[in-house]
């Protein structure tokens, strides 16, 4: 393990499996910039890569699926990061029900919500001159439907240390 700045190991946030589905199809990714950003109303915003099959897909998706991963699903990370959706279909390796519109929700992942789509937004800075675009776009999520609560211990997370060393199914 490389010694971290503490700034970095304070940014080293949780990762989740954002699923989505859209005129037949369905598409996950790992995903590591997301994060709650409104209380009133409930909202939160996930980052989703323009190079990958899930944004193509949730492009058109009336919800998304957010999971928490537990630091124990290393395994489910490298198949929604590791993988690219337009090569594999991961649904056939990981046990799921449809949800929402048909959005996946992944069955081994005990803490997740779904969220209905209010908006998409690009972010970054893109090619030269300083204009507006970039390779993710933030989906804006308002709470549709939560998993039931969890009893018990809460696990550790999987967090971007523990996956920084995933090869990617798409560049960033």
């Amino acid at each position: 393990m490389t010694e971290q700045d503490p700034f970095a190991e304070a940014s080293d946030g949780p990762m989740f499996a954002v699923t989505a589905a859209a005129g037949g199809e369905r598409a996950g990714c790992l995903v590591g910039f997301a994060s709650q950003c409104s209380i009133h109303p409930p909202r939160f915003v996930v980052w989703l890569s323009t190079a990958n099959h899930t944004y193509r897909v949730a492009r058109e998706a009336p919800y998304l699926t957010v999971h928490l991963l537990r630091r124990d699903q290393r395994a489910l990370a490298e198949l929604f990061g590791g993988e690219c959706g337009d090569r594999v279909d991961k649904f056939a390796r990981v046990g799921w029900r449809p949800g929402l519109e048909g959005s996946p929700v992944l069955t081994d992942v005990r803490t997740w919500f779904t969220g209905r789509v209010e908006g998409r937004f690009e972010g970054g800075v893109g090619g030269g001159g300083g204009t507006v675009g970039g390779d993710h776009v933030g989906f804006l999520l308002s709470l549709a439907e939560r998993c039931p609560p969890v009893e018990g211990t809460v696990p550790a997370l999987l967090r971007y240390e523990d996956v920084g060393d995933l090869e990617a199914g798409h560049p960033a």
